[in-house]
């Protein structure tokens, strides 16, 4: 089960995602977030994804430990590569 995030708050991440992703390598629809616990990884996803419970969870999570200043400069989100692998893979099904 997941958590709706008022569209005003999606608005706010997606402007946050866009003004910090490197707009050169991300192709158009899509943006980039890093994933990991020590080591952090570079994903690029659809922007689609940010409709979906089970990310807006991860995005929670992110602000929750982050907030929106992160030192990386780009959206980092605290989980595991394993967990956000499994957690996509089950968007793209959809």
């Amino acid at each position: 089960m997941g958590i709706r995030l008022p569209m005003i708050y999606a608005k706010q991440i997606l402007h946050r995602v866009l003004s910090t992703t490197v707009a050169a390598d991300v192709p158009k629809g899509h943006f980039a977030v890093y994933v990991g616990e020590a080591k952090k990884r570079r994903f690029v996803v659809p922007i689609s994804y940010l409709k979906h419970p089970s990310f807006q969870n991860l995005l929670s999570q992110a602000e929750e430990e982050f907030g929106f200043d992160h030192p990386m400069g780009s959206l980092t989100i605290p989980c595991r590569e394993e967990a956000f692998v499994n957690i996509t893979c089950s968007l793209n099904c959809c």
